[in-house]
């Protein structure tokens, strides 16, 4: 695999992977596979509600904890500071482990504006020792530099919607200008075409992969960790195999221009978007 990405003292493997529906005992069995298949870094959240999934599938893959990168993200209705502290609390009794590797707030909610105090509760779970490192979900600049300005900690991912109909090309230079590594979610597009578009699948065809594979070597490309999710094993292979993938600096600007002014897949727009 290619190399780790590293802005700041967290280094993060290119490619992650999303455990949004591993749940029970199917999400263990899914996790091992993806776990063979070389994924280190998972994504979950406490909505997901499978943090118990993922901190077993851990704890049980006879592989050192050490090299697992496990997040998890605290939820809307969890932003005042001492309801975010015991949320924190009860993500990491719900892994069983003794420490999150990274953990994010999920989404800003600017109407309700207690963002910063949950970002300060994270702050203390830091110094606490319950999580190693800190970071946000679908934070726009305006929200990062709140944080940065009233506690004097910059968030080390913003996690946000990236994709080829939305390649957020603004964000990721002023994440990268800052030191702050860019996640992205939904990177392959739910499914809602994005694959499918004719530029994509033309430049797939040359390199005799799936379009799946293209997308996710144009993230790496441009210094996204893409977060996909699947629960086939070959699917799990492939997608992080495309990581080794070298494209040109030409099919790079072609996938990048495929941007929408509409290119959201479903209008969460965090100015206003809220999630609890």
């Amino acid at each position: 695999m290619t190399a780790s990405l590293s802005f700041s003292e967290l280094s993060l493997p290119p490619i992650g992977f999303g455990t949004g529906r591993a749940h029970g005992l199917a999400g263990i069995e899914s996790l091992h596979s993806a776990f063979d298949a070389g994924y280190r870094l998972l994504d979950s959240a406490f909505n997901y509600e499978n943090e118990g999934t993922v901190g077993r599938a851990v704890r049980t893959a006879g592989i050192p904890r050490d090299e697992f990168i496990v997040t998890s993200k605290l939820p809307g209705r969890r932003h005042a500071r001492a309801e975010a502290t015991f949320t924190i609390e009860e993500s990491l009794f719900r892994t069983g482990l003794d420490h999150i590797d990274l953990y994010l707030i999920h989404w800003p909610n600017p109407r309700v504006d207690q963002y910063v105090e949950a970002w300060e509760a994270l702050i203390d779970a830091r110094e606490r020792g319950l999580i190693r490192h800190i970071g946000v979900s679908n934070f726009l600049p305006e929200h990062l530099e709140r944080l940065e300005t009233e506690t004097g900690v910059r968030p080390v991912v913003n996690q946000i919607e990236l994709h080829p109909w939305f390649p957020q090309e603004a964000a990721v230079i002023y994440h990268r200008e800052r030191g702050i590594i860019t996640e992205a979610w939904s990177p392959l597009g739910r499914g809602n075409g994005v694959t499918a578009d004719p530029v994509i699948e033309r430049i797939a065809a040359g390199h005799d992969v799936s379009p799946a594979e293209i997308v996710l070597a144009w993230h790496v490309a441009r210094g996204v960790v893409p977060i996909p999710r699947s629960a086939s094993p070959e699917r799990q292979r492939l997608n992080i195999a495309a990581a080794h993938i070298e494209l040109s600096a030409e099919e790079i600007a072609l996938i990048t221009a495929l941007g929408r002014p509409d290119g959201r897949l479903a209008d969460q727009d965090p100015a206003v978007y809220e999630e609890f």
